[in-house]
């Protein structure tokens, strides 16, 4: 009997600009399919750190050019626009994959608002990278010119930082629940969703912000009572001591084990930290849900025991 499996994708899956994009979905969809193949119901998260970091600076380049014409894009429109642009991608490469295996489902695209407080602490501490990766004299070029928060990411480079406060709601929740019981394949909460919070009345208002998309999945995860929270990512498991001589794969995380290894700086703010508190925080939510961090091309091996890190609440 077959599972119902909410898949977290990394940047990786996805590309850093439009032309990497449409190569990285097809590669993406093979992955995917192989889950459905196997009879599982399979919705699908996604980030869009470089994709909305480009969007608005897009966007900030044309009210420079020309201010007349043209006004500054709020983040959670970006975010939107970003959800559009890849959804179409995906969904494309997607539905032809799996029309190719003889497999017809439908393969829908939910543009997905996603409830935050707006008095989370987050939104006085940025901390989620969007965008490309910069050197250090570009990053500090544009903290002068236009008042970013930046950050080094990972020992991969600087980039800008924005506030990622913690998702509460799946505002378009019954919708996708709606899809997935007709048979569709769903992609939601792309970039994490765009980020809202209730005003006056029924008002819904976009947040400055930019929802972490593990996080997103696994609030996604919990509310469409999945079994599974698959996070993919470019490591096929979870490590300690990663990049040095004394690395050690882990196989499997308990809350224990992983709060004495973020305890010990072992998971990278920016990378991988919040990728095993998402899963943790799946696994722990109910009795009988597990979440497995792996690598895309390792998704099928790991549902069925083969590979990753499997996190247990």
């Amino acid at each position: 009997m077959g599972k119902r499996i909410v898949v977290a994708l990394g940047g990786n899956a996805l590309g850093k600009n439009l032309p990497e994009q449409m190569i990285a979905v097809k590669h993406t969809s093979k992955a995917i399919a192989d889950l459905i193949e196997q009879g599982n119901e399979v919705i699908v998260a996604h980030g869009n750190g470089p994709q909305v970091g480009m969007i608005q600076e897009a966007m900030t380049q044309l009210t420079r050019v020309n201010p007349e014409k043209y006004i500054p894009c709020p983040l959670s429109v970006c975010v939107a626009m970003s959800q559009g642009y890849i959804g179409y991608d995906l969904q494309n490469a997607l539905r032809e994959e799996l029309a190719d295996r003889g497999i017809h489902h439908g393969v829908t695209t939910v543009l997905t608002q996603v409830e935050v407080d707006p008095h989370d602490p987050a939104f006085k501490k940025p901390t989620k990278p969007i965008g490309a990766f910069m050197t250090k004299e570009e990053a500090n070029r544009l903290v002068a010119e236009r008042g970013y928060t930046v950050m080094e990411d990972a020992g991969r480079g600087w980039r800008r930082v924005v506030a990622s406060p913690k998702p509460q709601t799946i505002i378009e929740l019954d919708t996708i629940e709606s899809l997935v019981a007709a048979d569709h394949v769903v992609i939601a909460c792309g970039g994490g969703g765009i980020p809202v919070y209730h005003t006056k009345g029924h008002h819904l208002k976009g947040a400055a912000a930019v929802i972490d998309k593990d996080f997103a999945a696994a609030c996604l995860a919990q509310q469409l009572n999945a079994d599974i929270l698959v996070i993919l990512t470019a490591v096929e498991k979870v490590a300690i001591h990663f990049g040095t001589p004394d690395v050690e794969w882990l196989d499997e995380l308990t809350p224990d084990t992983a709060q004495r290894y973020i305890d010990a700086g072992e998971f990278a703010p920016g990378s991988m930290l919040p990728k095993v508190q998402a899963a943790l925080q799946f696994a722990g939510s109910a009795r009988g849900r597990l979440s497995l961090i792996t690598e895309l091309d390792r998704a099928a091996d790991g549902i069925a025991g083969k590979t990753g890190t499997v996190v247990r609440g």
